[in-house]
């Protein structure tokens, strides 16, 4: 594969997963030999950056464009954008949660990174609408890089989109740094233990899950590694008190390293309404910890393919789900490289190389 010029552009580094994972494979590009360059809209920064990555702060985003926020400023933004990409000349440009300024560019070979199932998170029927017509007007006649096929399935059943103008790429993971952070010492609340880990919001539907914990009879406790509104928590534990599971349901703070605890959890659970692609399942496959989920929108069904596919669970089926808990409770499935080999970084950037 010949050197190519790979340009990103994303509003900042500030928290979330897709910022995550453009950093990884930003910095897998570079080290495969080709000439990298991110432009930054604004200077937030939450997440560790590898120390050779070029990052160009083009500070677009300011107090007076979101306080003027139009499709005039919009235009503005992207002319700025537009020029710093012709004097970088790449051969490849990426845009990841700026779509709605990088509409406005043309004339480079331009993809459309897409992270998350937002027409399936919708809530109701209005703001679903209201979801669709806004991804026609940003991605209509464009080319799309997606997470999953689910999202890909619903962009053109819902927008109307071309199935080739959407190319599937999955996240690219580095199996030997999650399992070297895996390795530090820490101490879980339990030696034998299921884990969820994940916000405690609601679409995460921690309700679903302790009531099919509860129903399985098991006695394996069940770490809930999260965090969020008071609220929310407060809800939760107002539940775990209802099923009476306060002496086998333990909730502990997000870690900044939840590898350690995911390696050493007997199986790790997801019981969301949607996701894009839930990472977290892929990343405890790679530590070789079995995973349960249901088969929300969109994603879980393209991670629990052959012998894991038994414990992909219909969203809504409590007694399924709790069966597949104690049937895992019982005995946890072993894990080979083939559950995950389509995720691993070699599999996931020579896609990237090819566009």
């Amino acid at each position: 594969m010949n050197s190519k010029r790979f340009a990103f552009v994303i509003s900042d580094f500030y928290g979330g997963g897709a910022q995550k994972v453009l950093l990884n494979t930003a910095e897998e590009l570079r080290l495969r030999g080709h000439t990298v360059r991110i432009h930054t809209l604004r200077e937030r920064i939450e997440h560790d950056i590898p120390p050779q990555l070029e990052i160009v702060n083009l500070a677009v985003i300011n107090q007076a464009t979101k306080a003027f926020s139009n499709v005039l400023v919009e235009k503005l933004q992207a002319h700025a954008i537009k020029k710093a990409l012709g004097s970088f000349q790449p051969d490849i440009v990426i845009s990841c949660s700026c779509d709605r300024i990088t509409r406005h560019i043309h004339g480079f070979n331009l993809y459309f990174w897409v992270h998350a199932n937002s027409i399936d998170a919708a809530g109701d029927t209005k703001q679903k609408q209201k979801i669709i017509a806004k991804n026609k007007k940003i991605y209509q006649g464009r080319r799309l890089i997606v997470v999953s096929e689910g999202i890909k399935q619903a962009l053109v059943k819902h927008v109307g989109l071309k199935p080739q103008d959407i190319q599937v790429i999955y996240n690219p993971f580095d199996q030997a740094f999650i399992a070297k952070q895996a390795k530090e010492n820490v101490r879980p609340p339990y030696d034998d233990y299921f884990i969820h880990v994940g916000s405690f919001e609601y679409r995460k539907r921690h309700d679903r899950l302790l009531r099919a914990y509860h129903a399985s009879g098991s006695q394996t406790p069940l770490v809930l590694m999260g965090k969020g509104k008071s609220e929310d928590e407060a809800r939760l534990r107002s539940l775990i008190d209802e099923l009476g599971a306060h002496d086998r349901v333990k909730i502990i703070p997000f870690q900044t390293n939840p590898y350690p605890y995911i390696a050493q959890a007997k199986a790790l659970l997801l019981t969301s309404d949607q996701e894009g692609l839930p990472t977290v399942l892929i990343e405890a496959l790679l530590l070789n910890t079995p995973v349960i989920s249901v088969d929300c929108p969109s994603g879980p069904s393209e991670i629990l393919t052959d012998e894991l596919a038994p414990y992909l669970i219909e969203m809504d089926d409590t007694a399924a789900l709790a069966a597949a808990i104690a049937r895992m409770d019982r005995a946890p499935l072993a894990i080979e490289p083939k559950h995950y080999q389509k995720f691993l970084n070699s599999a996931v950037i020579p896609k990237f190389e090819q566009l």
